[in-house]
């Protein structure tokens, strides 16, 4: 069967438990990683106007509330708090929500990921829905038990991805008049080697035009 590329009329992106009461537990990738791909993330599906879902768990749970910084790329975006359930398609409004995209391709990221993230992803798999994941925009307690997680996954039919990936999938090309000069800005703000290399060019420009 041929492969649909991701687009905003096929997608939308799954963010799950980017709590602050997860910071001593996830030790796979830096906290400063995961939460810089969780909100470009966010920032993405505004530039492309893909539905994006947001759950956690309670704000006085063990977890406690989403990141400050994720919050505030939010802005008024609803967050679904569901129960103490590990897997998100055991609340009926996490579910509701998902369905009420109309999408059946699922961008999934989280943490953890061997837990929250892969019950949901396997979850999503199994109503039918395609499912990529993530995977610098999720973590786990070690980078054993996220590539475990993520491996899997793709034995259960989800694609890993990054973020930045799923940003340029959903541009096509930089030819974009509409949206790349959004995503580029996106880019910009989160991934340092695109800020340097850009730096780095001005720097070169300007010494030829003086």
């Amino acid at each position: 069967m041929a492969r649909a590329p991701l687009s905003a009329d096929n997608s939308a992106i799954v963010l799950v438990d980017h709590a602050v009461g997860f910071s001593n537990l996830t030790r796979s990738h830096p906290i400063e990683e995961t939460l810089n791909g969780a909100i470009a993330l966010a920032e993405i599906a505004k530039v492309f106007d893909v539905p994006l879902v947001v759950t956690n768990g309670p704000d006085d749970g063990p977890a406690g509330p989403l990141y400050p910084e994720l919050l505030a790329a939010l802005g008024d975006h609803p967050v679904i708090r569901r129960d103490p359930v590990f897997d998100a398609f055991d609340d009926e409004d996490f579910t509701a929500a998902v369905e009420a995209t109309g999408r059946r391709r699922l961008v999934v990221a989280g943490i953890q990921t061997d837990v929250c993230v892969a019950l949901t992803a396997l979850t999503a798999l199994d109503r039918g829905y395609e499912v990529s994941v993530v995977v610098d925009a999720s973590a786990a307690t070690t980078k054993e038990t996220h590539d475990a997680a993520v491996m899997r996954l793709v034995q259960a039919g989800a694609v890993p991805v990054n973020w930045l990936a799923v940003g340029s999938e959903l541009l096509g090309g930089w030819t974009n008049d509409r949206t790349a000069p959004a995503f580029g800005e996106v880019v910009f703000e989160h991934l340092t080697s695109w800020r340097h290399q850009n730096a780095l060019t001005a720097g070169v420009r300007e010494s030829a035009a003086g």
